[in-house]
């Protein structure tokens, strides 16, 4: 059994809490009461303002970054020896089994209790070869990470090779590239290429989450820096970063008034500056957990944490309803503790029903 990493475990559990505490924060900004942010949104106060862009911007923005980093951290470069085809099959048996698993699920699971109507079940399942069905917007994140174990074995052998002077000059080009989605909302829906028979700009092949894939790699073999400067530097990009962050949510929302959920989140897109910053922030900073063994909850949240997070949201949806109690002005709590009360219980509901599913023979293919 390959060795654990101690502090890629922490950050597998605190990035997987994250994901449901992002999810929990967007109960109090739909405009319906799905409990998630679809096209339009709408913040029914100035509590609800703060809080929000407080939870989910200011402090879990960073999930999904940081599950792209711990991904590329441990897989690149490729072990030696090993081929395409092999790193194919080991990646996709792991991950795809119960993906799949969860696409049917949400497809019908929500039948049982009258969540959704046969004909919404029978239109998302003949989307499923081409997307995820629509009670399951968070399993978006698992066609990057698809492409992203697509292009590991293409990028692995000049990862190999390159300096770290060369490395550092494409994690440039990437940081320059994460400035497109603020260009394309605010300057031109078209840039450098882009037009209706072209999609593909002069900098599409080095945006996107390839770029934490770079830096991941970066910061294991090239990042010399002491645990000192780590916390210091680090501490320093994840404030800025989250406070920007939370302030562009914050300047958006006024209260009361509806608003296109893409400019309401115009800094929130993980390949933007700011998350950029705050993810390289928080991750060199977990870099300087070293115990030589983790607690045995901490590891055992981990190994689970993938199959938590592809069921979380069948358990969000009913607490956050019942902790609303159709007032989101007025919750049970106050909003601000009601958010994170939300996606702890979701937390430890998801860690049960796994714990107990890991019990099963052949659970992997269900939970991972």
């Amino acid at each position: 059994m390959k060795e654990r990493i101690p502090f890629v475990d922490y950050i597998r559990v605190i990035a997987c809490f994250m994901v449901m505490l992002v999810h929990s924060s967007e109960n109090f900004y739909a405009a319906d009461s799905s409990g998630l942010a679809g096209n339009v949104s709408m913040l029914a106060s100035e509590s609800n303002r703060f809080w929000v862009a407080f939870w989910d911007g200011g402090i879990s923005r960073t999930a999904v970054p940081l599950f792209m980093i711990i991904s590329a951290f441990l897989l690149v470069p490729m072990p030696e020896g090993m081929t395409m085809t092999q790193f194919y099959r080991r990646r996709f048996k792991r991950i795809l089994p119960p993906f799949i698993c969860f696409l049917l699920l949400y497809t019908f699971l929500p039948l049982l209790w009258g969540g959704m109507t046969w004909e919404q079940s029978m239109a998302d399942m003949k989307m499923l070869p081409f997307n995820f069905p629509s009670m399951a917007g968070h399993l978006w994140f698992m066609y990057p990470l698809i492409s992203l174990y697509l292009i590991i074995p293409v990028v692995s052998p000049w990862l190999e090779r390159a300096t770290a002077k060369e490395e550092r000059i494409f994690i440039g080009i990437f940081a320059f590239t994460t400035l497109i989605p603020w260009l394309h909302r605010f300057v031109s829906a078209e840039l450098w290429g882009e037009c209706f028979w072209n999609g593909f700009s002069m900098f599409w092949y080095c945006s996107g989450y390839l770029g934490y894939l770079v830096l991941a790699h970066y910061i294991r073999v090239h990042l010399k820096w002491s645990d000192k400067k780590r916390l210091t530097i680090g501490s320093i990009c994840f404030i800025v970063g989250a406070v920007f962050t939370a302030w562009s949510f914050w300047l958006k929302g006024v209260p009361g008034e509806t608003i296109e959920t893409p400019m309401l989140e115009w800094s929130w897109e993980f390949c933007t500056p700011n998350v950029l910053l705050a993810t390289f922030g928080l991750f060199v900073m977990f870099t300087c957990i070293k115990p030589k063994k983790n607690p045995a909850i901490i590891t055992d949240m981990a190994k689970l944490s993938f199959g938590m997070y592809l069921m979380h949201l069948f358990f969000l949806a009913p607490i956050a309803s019942w902790l609303i109690a159709g007032d989101v002005t007025s919750p049970r709590l106050p909003v601000g503790i009601c958010i994170p009360v939300i996606a702890i219980l979701t937390f430890i509901c998801c860690y049960a029903t796994s714990k107990i599913l890991s019990y099963i023979p052949g659970h992997k293919y269900i939970i991972g």
